[in-house]
C-alpha cells in the first residue's frame, strides 16, 4: 500500500517551487504505471542531496561564501548525469526538479543514465574569470566525494561552459591522481570533448520539431518560428530552422524582444548576441514588448531559456501550432492543460531537449574507449535516436489519447521503475 507523500521538511509548503511541478507530473502519470506504481514513491525521493559551502578568496583579498548544491535523483539505470549552473536565483527546489527531469529525460530516450543536477548561487557577471575558476574548483572539491565517471558526470548548464568543465576535470583529476576525462562532458575537444556537443541540444530540438511538423502537415518552408533564448540551444535551433526555410519572426532574451514579420537574419542576430550579449537592437529587427512575444501568431514556438515561462497567465494568449520545449520545465502544469485544451501540440522538455544528454552519452562512451567519432557520424546518430524516441512516444500518445508529455513520462517512469523493481531493495 502506497504511503501518503509528504513534502520534504527543507522545502516550504507555501512555495515548494519547481519540485512541486515535477511531483504533479508524477502524480498525473501514476495511473498508467500498472503494477510498477507500487514503486512510484521512488521517483519522489532523490537518492542524495548535497548542500555545500563554497568559500573563496576574491581578487581584492576578501573572503566570500556561496551556497552550492548537487542532487542525485536516481541511479537505477546507471550513473547520474546532469549539468551545473551558476545563477543568482539557484534554489534547492529548482536543482531537485532539474535532477528528476534529467532522470526522466535519459529514460525517455533510453540513454543508460540517471538524473542529477548541480548549482551555485552566484551571479557570474559580478566576478572575474579567476574568481569564477576559484569558485568552480572549490565547489568541485566540496562535491568530489560523489563524483566519478561511473557515479556522477556533470556537464555545462546556465552560465557554465567547456572551460568550467575543464576546471572540474582538472580538480577531480588532481584529487584522484590520474586524468579522468569521463568525469565530465561538454569539455573542450583538447581534453576529450566530443564534436557536435555544443550544438546537440538545439539540433535535437529542431529534429523533433521537424518530425512533429510532418505529423501535423506543417511545411517548414515558410513556417513562422518564435524563439525565447538565443544561446546554444535557441541559437542552434534558429540556425537549423532558417536553413530548412522557416522564418524566425521573433527572438527574446534577458535584454528584450525583437521582431520581423518577414524573418530575422539569424546569422546577423547571432553575431549581434555574441558581440553585445543579447538580442536587443539586433540589425533588421524592431523591438516589441516582452509580453507580446507570447501572443505572436506562429507555427512553432520554442521556449529555450529558463523554467516557468509559460504559465496560467499567458498560456491562453499563445497562438501557435507547436510548442517545442528547448528549456527545462518552461511550462507549468496549469499552462500545459490550457495549451492542450486550445489544441496546441506540446513537445515536452524531457524529449525535445534530450539532444544534449544524448551527445554527452556519446562523449562519455568515446572517453572510455579513447576512440573518437567524426561530427557527421555523431549528428547522424543523434538525429536517428531523437527521431526514434519521438516516434515511440508519439505512438503511445495516440494509443492512449494522451499528451506527448504524459506519454514521455509513462515511457520514462516505466523504464526507471522496472530497473528498480528488478534490482530490488538492499539490504
Amino acid at each position: 500500500m502506497s504511503q501518503p507523500f509528504q513534502l520534504p521538511s527543507y522545502l516550504s509548503p507555501d512555495d515548494p517551487g519547481p519540485w512541486a511541478v515535477y511531483l504533479e507530473q508524477v502524480e498525473r502519470v501514476t495511473p498508467y504505471l500498472g503494477k510498477l506504481s507500487r514503486w512510484v514513491d521512488t521517483l519522489k525521493h532523490p537518492k542524495r542531496i548535497l548542500t555545500v559551502d563554497v568559500p573563496v578568496e576574491l581578487d581584492d583579498g576578501t573572503i566570500a561564501h556561496f551556497e552550492g548544491y548537487r542532487v542525485q535523483h536516481n541511479m537505477a539505470r546507471g550513473p547520474v548525469k546532469g549539468g551545473i549552473r551558476f545563477h543568482q536565483d539557484v534554489t534547492l527546489s529548482e536543482v531537485m526538479a532539474l535532477s528528476a527531469w534529467m532522470s526522466v529525460k535519459c529514460a525517455a530516450v533510453n540513454v543508460p543514465f540517471g538524473g542529477a543536477k548541480g548549482g551555485v548561487r552566484i551571479d557570474p557577471r559580478n566576478y572575474s574569470q579567476r574568481e569564477l575558476e576559484r569558485v568552480t574548483r572549490r565547489y568541485t572539491s566540496e562535491i568530489s566525494a560523489i563524483l566519478g565517471p561511473n557515479q556522477d558526470i556533470p556537464a555545462p548548464d546556465v552560465n557554465t561552459n567547456a572551460q568550467t568543465m575543464a576546471w572540474i576535470l582538472d580538480t577531480y583529476s588532481q584529487q584522484t591522481g590520474h586524468l579522468s576525462p569521463g568525469v565530465v562532458t561538454g569539455k573542450p575537444l583538447a581534453l576529450g570533448g566530443s564534436l557536435g556537443r555544443v550544438e546537440a541540444t538545439g539540433r535535437g530540438v529542431f529534429t523533433v520539431a521537424a518530425e512533429a511538423a510532418r505529423d501535423l502537415g506543417i511545411n517548414l518552408e515558410g513556417a513562422r518560428v518564435a524563439i525565447q533564448g538565443m544561446g546554444n540551444v535557441g541559437g542552434t535551433a534558429a540556425k537549423l530552422f532558417a536553413e530548412a526555410g522557416a522564418k524566425i519572426i521573433a527572438a527574446q532574451d534577458h535584454t528584450g524582444t525583437i521582431y520581423n514579420a518577414a524573418g530575422l537574419n539569424v546569422a546577423a542576430v547571432l553575431e549581434h548576441v555574441r558581440s553585445t550579449g543579447g538580442v536587443a537592437n539586433a540589425p533588421g529587427s524592431e523591438a516589441i514588448a516582452n509580453d507580446d512575444f507570447w501572443t505572436l501568431e506562429s507555427e512553432i514556438l520554442v521556449p529555450a531559456a529558463l523554467e516557468g515561462q509559460i504559465t496560467a497567465k499567458n498560456a491562453a494568449s499563445i497562438r501557435t501550432r507547436i510548442v517545442v520545449e528547448g528549456a527545462n520545465g518552461p511550462t507549468t502544469p496549469e499552462a500545459d492543460d490550457i495549451l492542450t485544451q486550445n489544441g496546441v501540440f506540446v513537445i515536452p522538455d524531457v524529449l525535445a531537449n534530450a539532444g544534449g544528454v544524448t551527445v554527452s552519452y556519446f562523449e562519455w562512451v568515446q572517453n572510455f574507449s579513447s576512440f573518437f567519432w567524426d561530427e557527421e557520424l555523431i549528428n547522424r546518430r543523434l538525429e536517428s535516436l531523437m527521431r526514434n524516441a519521438y516516434k515511440d512516444i508519439s505512438t503511445i500518445a495516440r494509443q492512449h489519447a494522451i499528451s506527448l508529455r504524459t506519454a514521455a513520462f509513462i515511457t520514462a517512469c516505466s523504464r526507471i521503475l522496472e530497473a528498480q523493481e528488478l534490482r530490488g531493495l538492499y539490504p
